[in-house]
């Protein structure tokens, strides 16, 4: 008798969640799935490697050595031990909500002196910045200043027992010296 009890219980639970799984399908409206959409899981902002802006590749001058071209643009990402005369700056980011960034410059040295340099189009710091900033643009900006007509609308109402209770009360005139803090010794 307990196995056939065991096989019950084990076919009622199969079903019931069959129908729970069959009803949940049929729960999700567009509604429902466009909230669930928008409801995502954070997702960790990835940066890795050097940053090179246009500014810092138009200081590079064929001739700087190792330790200007360093000043210029930090210790690169890859040092390869075969290629000695060669560094390589590498710069990814990958943020939520924008497409990853990569971009490459390779360094070549002859000797001690740098000889050229290849690799992507850099942004300038500025366009740089723009990229980054992930809110949504709104528009038209309101314009920031209120014309006369606009401020009367809040002028506080006038209220002539009030004009006549502030000029009749006065202030007390403040004293010319005020006593030290400290007594005298």
């Amino acid at each position: 008798m307990p196995a056939i009890f065991q096989r019950r219980s084990w076919l009622l639970a199969a079903a019931v969640a069959a129908t729970l799984c069959l009803g949940a399908c049929s729960g999700f409206s567009d509604r429902t799935r466009g909230a669930l959409a928008a409801v995502t899981p954070y997702k960790v902002e990835v940066v890795q490697g050097n940053f090179v802006s246009k500014e810092q590749v138009a200081a590079l001058k064929p001739g700087m050595s190792r330790q200007q071209v360093r000043e210029i643009l930090g210790t690169s990402l890859l040092n390869d031990v075969f290629h000695a005369n060669r560094w390589d700056y590498v710069f990814t980011i990958r943020r939520q909500g924008v497409e990853p960034q990569e971009r490459r410059l390779t360094v070549f040295f002859n000797g001690e002196l740098m000889d050229r340099f290849q690799g992507d189009e850099m942004p300038s710091e500025e366009e740089f910045v723009a990229t980054l900033d992930t809110r949504k643009k709104t528009g038209k900006v309101p314009p920031l200043e209120a014309t006369e007509d606009e401020l009367k609308k809040f002028a506080p109402a006038k209220d002539p027992k009030a004009d006549a209770a502030a000029s009749a009360t006065t202030v007390p005139p403040l004293p010319a010296a005020y006593p030290p803090l400290e007594a005298a010794r």
